[in-house]
């Protein structure tokens, strides 16, 4: 292949990560909207969802490498058992760690967010029917599609055709219904919201279940196109997604979006030009540009605090 050829391939390559991190920076991104928290449990309730949908495609009998393959069905029940069990999950986190910090110092959500990651984690990792141990996800088989100088397989097909029909669902929930509309007025003045009527504990917890949903979509999405999972795999790529929403604009539902993708081709190209051994530099190496030179993002505003 030569270097134009190369480029589109992982362009595409780039567009199926970038979608990804894009689901999952999106649940940063709201629920920092709103209560002005960093979830940095959100990475390990994706890995929570990549287990609910695993165990679902066990159940059904699925097997890696045996004569019974994964199917567009077993599929979407696989999506659907990670969405609920996410949805719940977010319900207990919310209720439980942070409702009753929700006026302490930030400082305080802090550290309780990454207590929580620590306790997803570890009780994956002491449940005797998931363990330490890294399993292998159940897939479909894999067909690639010529588009001229490049191919795309089903599973990449599926990733960016799944991830644009769930940004688009949340695009039409955040602006066109009321539970949306109750979370741009909670999100603008909390407190306005509540005399207004609104119900602020039923929308915060709304959007906990909205982000932790697309947390699970994007959890199986990701043990699909790279079929191995264990109980910390939701750290890297919840941080990255964290890189992604204060890329496009912590706060920003577009942003987030512009940003998984803008972090996934950057990756991509590293590993296609350079060395995937780059590929987290980079990564790593654009949140600290963003900070130096546009602390709000692509799409955020700069906010003047008084002191």
């Amino acid at each position: 292949m030569n270097t134009g050829s190369i480029f589109l391939q992982q362009l595409i390559n780039g567009l199926s990560l970038g979608s990804i991190y894009a689901l999952i920076a999106l649940g940063y991104t709201m629920v920092y909207g709103i209560v002005k928290l960093i979830n940095f449990a959100h990475g390990d309730v994706m890995m929570m969802g990549a287990y609910a949908g695993y165990f679902t495609l066990v159940a059904m009998g699925t097997t890696v490498s045996g004569s019974v393959r994964v199917t567009t069905i077993s599929l979407l029940l696989a999506f659907l058992a990670a969405m609920i069990a996410c949805a719940l999950l977010a319900l207990l986190i919310e209720r439980f760690a942070y409702r009753p910090l929700r006026n302490a110092p930030r400082l305080n959500s802090l550290i309780t967010a990454i207590a929580v990651e620590l306790i997803l984690q570890n009780t994956m990792r002491v449940l005797p029917f998931v363990g330490p141990d890294p399993r292998q996800f159940p897939t479909m088989v894999t067909k690639s599609f010529s588009l001229g100088p490049i191919a795309v397989s089903n599973i990449q097909l599926i990733v960016i055709l799944s991830s644009a029909l769930l940004m688009i669902a949340l695009n039409y929930i955040v602006n066109k219904t009321r539970t949306g509309k109750a979370m741009q007025a909670v999100s603008f003045d909390l407190q306005a919201a509540s005399l207004m009527g609104i119900s602020v504990d039923r929308t915060i917890a709304i959007t906990f279940v909205i982000g932790s949903v697309l947390a699970g979509a994007g959890g199986v999405l990701y043990a699909t196109a790279y079929p191995q999972i264990d109980p910390v795999m939701g750290y890297m790529p919840g941080l990255k997604a964290f890189i992604a929403a204060v890329l496009g604009g912590i706060g920003s539902i577009p942003g987030a979006m512009l940003g998984g993708v803008i972090l996934g081709i950057a990756e991509t190209l590293t590993k296609g030009f350079l060395s995937s051994q780059y590929a987290d530099a980079i990564s790593f190496s654009i949140l600290i540009i963003i900070l130096l030179v546009k602390p709000a993002g692509i799409f955020g505003k700069n906010e003047t605090v008084k002191v």
